[in-house]
């Protein structure tokens, strides 16, 4: 706990000044006894009042005044506190592989639809945003509350050559980083959280595929570990698939043009080419090394339930606040017991 005001603490220095006119305040009382008629009187009054009830007053009073004083200097703690107003990142897998028809129509058609189903059924007080990755990892929607938007951006995804796991994770961070300015973009070092405390952010990520373009899982999922980020991996497809690849008319028209973006392709026929098998390994520890949880979904129905399934609400996140507030609540009601006490055991009259 640290003290906005802590000037305010020197205060503190009166407390045995205050002490001591009490302790003189007792002793003069003691010179008018003389005056009592009968001494006997003084004697038996003062043995139904114990030591502790004469004082007991006084002590809660002087604890009054150092909660007080406590709150005079403004003191701020760092306090855990649940969160359910998260950020969530979907990383979306458009590379080739995602054609096959293993699950029908295919792999994309059937992400893009649960990934539908996530946005429309989301939490109110959660915002989406969509990554889409193949050879490179792109921001395609900006974290909203607008599912028209979030959907128009799912519906609109393309087929790509090549996964990029690692640049996907790394772009997803700097889509969290670009909105919460306590969240340091990829390019800066971070302050690793505590154990056990998250950023309350989330990044979902689906593949159907391993890593072979860009940067290592392992050290993206370092960086996202580092700032509190869990990362969600969902592993997407059936064993040994030997299902032909059906992606429309889109990939065959971007091969013969080689365009750069996600809306044209980056080429790759309709069907048969080179397709390497879904890497569970490397997705179990990226989402273990960030305190995620890796889902494996072999249909539609599947690929639902684990959207539907997320925890997005289980966040927990750390805020510096004021607690002058309880003090002076403390304070007041020392006095006030205080003050009762002292005319139940002491009247006047």
């Amino acid at each position: 706990m640290s003290m906005i005001w802590s000037s305010a603490l020197y205060l503190l220095l009166l407390l045995p000044l205050i002490i001591a006119a009490y302790i003189w305040a007792l002793r003069w009382r003691r010179r008018f006894v003389i005056r009592y008629s009968s001494l006997s009187l003084v004697r038996e009054a003062a043995a139904h009042q114990s030591w502790w009830r004469r004082h007991v007053p006084f002590i809660l009073f002087l604890f009054a005044l150092v909660s007080l004083i406590l709150a005079l200097a403004r003191p701020t703690a760092e306090i855990v506190v649940p969160s359910n107003r998260a950020t969530i990142i979907l990383a979306m897998d458009v590379s080739r592989s995602m054609c096959s028809t293993d699950i029908p129509p295919n792999r994309l058609i059937a992400a893009q639809e649960a990934a539908t189903e996530f946005v429309q059924t989301r939490n109110e007080d959660a915002q989406i945003g969509i990554v889409a990755f193949a050879g490179f990892a792109e921001l395609i929607q900006p974290p909203t509350k607008d599912s028209d938007m979030l959907v128009s951006a799912i519906e609109n995804l393309v087929p790509a050559r090549r996964t990029a796991i690692g640049s996907a994770i790394l772009r997803s961070i700097d889509a969290i980083a670009e909105i919460d300015n306590r969240i340091p973009p990829t390019q800066l070092n971070a302050k690793e959280t505590p154990n056990g405390e998250f950023a309350p952010h989330i990044i979902v990520l689906l593949t159907d595929g391993s890593n072979n373009a860009g940067p290592s899982p392992f050290n993206a999922a370092n960086q996202a570990a580092a700032r509190g980020i869990r990362v969600y991996t969902i592993g997407f497809g059936t064993v040994n698939n030997t299902s032909p690849m059906n992606c429309g008319d889109v990939f065959s028209e971007s091969d013969q043009f080689g365009g750069p973006g996600f809306g044209l392709g980056f080429g790759g026929g309709g069907g048969g080419g080179f397709r390497r098998e879904l890497d569970e390994v490397t997705l179990k520890q990226v989402a273990d090394m960030t305190g995620g949880t890796y889902y494996a979904a072999t249909s539609a129905r599947e690929l639902q339930d684990v959207f539907r399934n997320l925890p997005t609400y289980l966040v927990v996140m750390r805020e510096t606040t004021e607690v002058s507030a309880f003090f002076n609540t403390l304070g007041l009601l020392l006095i006030l017991l205080a003050i009762f006490l002292s005319l139940r055991w002491n009247p006047v009259l």
